[in-house]
């Protein structure tokens, strides 16, 4: 039996296993705790900025600098600290684009934007580490709605003009480490889009500018839309949020099919859970939304 299948075995015993492949620091498997997503108003106080509601984000759920030692948070660190150490590995162990993390789901509504949202946050509070969330959901962009953030310009337009800067489109936050690119217009050629030479350019300067940073994509799902396999070449770590007692077997089958390079960090993080897993797995209770 290979690794997949022992780890879709365990999913369908009711917890989820990391996904084993070369070079694999596996993540805790997880399921994260209830939130209502509701949108956390952001307004802009200047050009490249906004300022994110965090009391409003901590009342919906969401992970914030001032959130204490709640569950989510320590689930968050259990999730984070081995997709850290894979992103800046050195030597034989280095990944490449090992600080691009994709995060991802077979369906909607499993998850997968919660836990981007919430993973970027955690990251964010590490002392020496910057992150960039990139809203790559191009056709249903979900962290601008989720924030309350209302953008023009974003990665769909980064793409298709060769003469913006990556700057005029990122936005800084009232949290210091963390950085957010929007998804932009939207663009019937969307996937033509995230497959081109400026798509592969922007990641290469996402991974190699910045020493320090983490970029995390929160993607579309990939049995949903083509795009998502197709960004799952760009990046080095795959998050595959899956949920508990819906997501079957075939599902995640397929979709682990679809991210293509057999060399990839997989990992999948369990959601959505009606009992505890356990200590050795970390569980909360209750579910969350997309």
């Amino acid at each position: 039996m290979s690794t997949i299948e022992k780890a879709i075995e365990k999913l369908n015993q009711g917890a989820a296993s990391p996904v084993s492949r070369p070079n694999d620091v596996p993540l805790s498997a997880a399921n994260v705790a209830a939130g209502v997503v509701e949108s956390a108003q952001s307004s802009a106080s200047q050009s490249g900025r906004v300022m994110l509601n965090l009391g409003r984000m901590e009342r919906s759920g969401y992970l914030t600098p001032e959130t204490g030692r709640t569950q989510l948070a320590e689930e968050m660190r259990h999730i984070k600290r081995p997709l850290l150490l894979n992103a800046f590995a050195r030597g034989a162990a280095q990944i490449k684009n090992g600080n691009l993390i994709m995060v991802t789901s077979s369906r909607p509504g499993e998850g997968k934007s919660f836990t981007s949202l919430n993973l970027a946050m955690s990251i964010a509070k590490e002392r020496d580490k910057t992150v960039l969330l990139v809203d790559s959901d191009v056709a249903k962009p979900s962290i601008s709605r989720i924030l309350g953030i209302e953008t023009g310009a974003g990665l769909v337009d980064y793409l298709l003009d060769e003469s913006m800067d990556l700057p005029e489109v990122m936005l800084r936050t009232n949290v210091p480490n963390l950085r957010l690119l929007p998804a932009g217009r939207r663009h019937i050629h969307s996937t033509e889009l995230l497959a081109s030479e400026a798509m592969q350019r922007l990641t290469e300067e996402l991974s190699q500018r910045y020493p320090d940073r983490v970029v995390i994509f929160d993607s579309p799902p990939l049995l949903a839309t083509t795009e998502a396999s197709v960004l799952a070449q760009w990046v080095g770590q795959v998050v595959m949020v899956v949920e508990s007692e819906k997501t079957t077997k075939q599902e995640l089958n397929e979709s682990l099919s679809l991210l293509g390079d057999d060399e990839k960090v997989v990992g999948l993080v369990l959601n959505k859970s009606r009992a505890s897993l356990g200590t050795d797995y970390y569980g909360y209770y209750g579910s969350y939304g997309e």
